[in-house]
């Protein structure tokens, strides 16, 4: 019941500070593109971007020496030098993210987000830029469960919001209707290193993550946790922007193709996941 309470006036809170600030003008008002012909020439213009980013989701961004760092940070710094401004990042938890987006509160997002039916009607989703396809992590040992159906009975946690979340949820409906029994319990966390944890102390069984996550999660840590194999269907990872900015989208995605092009992308999907993903350049969204 604390763990319930706690976790819902977080998000409560994190969502009135974000409707409040969207109501009052920025500094530095590179998300107002109604001053501007598009986004993407107010952002050129105005010398400075502003993103959201969720900076407690390794590898992909967290927080080291003070400095967000990871691979999504390494695509960001190839983007913005491309357009030739300074950037300023926003470190917001991944409740806040989206609703931030809506309410202008920066230019686009900047952090790991799941491509979902519902957010590919309300957003612009760029390009993949990882495999999204969610796996189940465990404590080393464990031999209880060996396979993504043996979480039937169990607890086991993932991120609050997430796409990884809606995953366990249709899975956990697919294990009732095929094996007459779901997960134990779902905890939702407001970001996965509690989750992290909370599996390494006991508190819950497994965490379910995108594979890409989980085996960053290994390197660091193989004599705590392993991995089993991935379930659900095929997930892809992108950034997101508002419908209407499509030149920045446009943008975004010319970029990222041209770090896949040129390897770029590959090199860095060895450096922080340690190893390379397959990923489309078109058909990625869902129908």
């Amino acid at each position: 019941m604390k763990r319930t309470i706690t976790k819902s006036m977080i998000v409560v809170g994190i969502l009135m500070l974000i409707v409040g600030c969207g109501s009052s003008p920025k500094s530095t008002g590179s998300a107002d593109s109604e001053s501007a012909a598009n986004l993407l020439e107010k952002i050129k213009q105005s010398g400075m971007v502003t993103v959201g980013t969720e900076a407690a989701y390794e590898p992909f961004e967290y927080i080291q020496d003070g400095k967000i760092v990871g691979y999504g940070s390494d695509i960001l710094a190839y983007i913005v030098e491309q357009l030739g401004v300074k950037v300023e990042q926003k470190d917001l938890p991944f409740q806040g993210i989206l609703p931030g987006l809506e309410a202008k509160q920066f230019d686009f997002v900047a952090t790991a987000v799941s491509i979902t039916p519902e957010r590919a009607e309300k957003y612009g989703m760029t390009v993949p830029i990882a495999d999204g396809t969610v796996a189940v992590l465990k404590r080393k040992g464990d031999d209880s469960i060996k396979s993504p159906e043996d979480i039937a009975g169990k607890i086991v946690g993932t991120q609050l919001g997430s796409g990884q979340l809606k995953a366990l949820k249709e899975y956990d409906e697919t294990l009732k209707k095929d094996k007459g029994k779901g997960t134990k319990e779902i905890k939702e966390y407001v970001a996965y290193p509690e989750a992290y944890q909370d599996l390494a102390n006991g508190r819950v069984d497994a965490v379910v993550n995108t594979k890409a996550n989980l085996a960053s999660i290994l390197k660091k840590q193989p004599d705590t946790f392993e991995m089993v194999d991935t379930f659900g269907n095929k997930m892809w990872i992108s950034w997101v922007v508002r419908k209407e900015d499509k030149e920045l989208l446009d943008f975004i995605n010319e970029k990222i193709l041209e770090m896949k092009s040129s390897g770029k992308l590959a090199e860095l999907q060895t450096k922080w996941f340690g190893y390379t993903m397959e990923t489309p350049e078109s058909d990625y969204l869902p129908q």
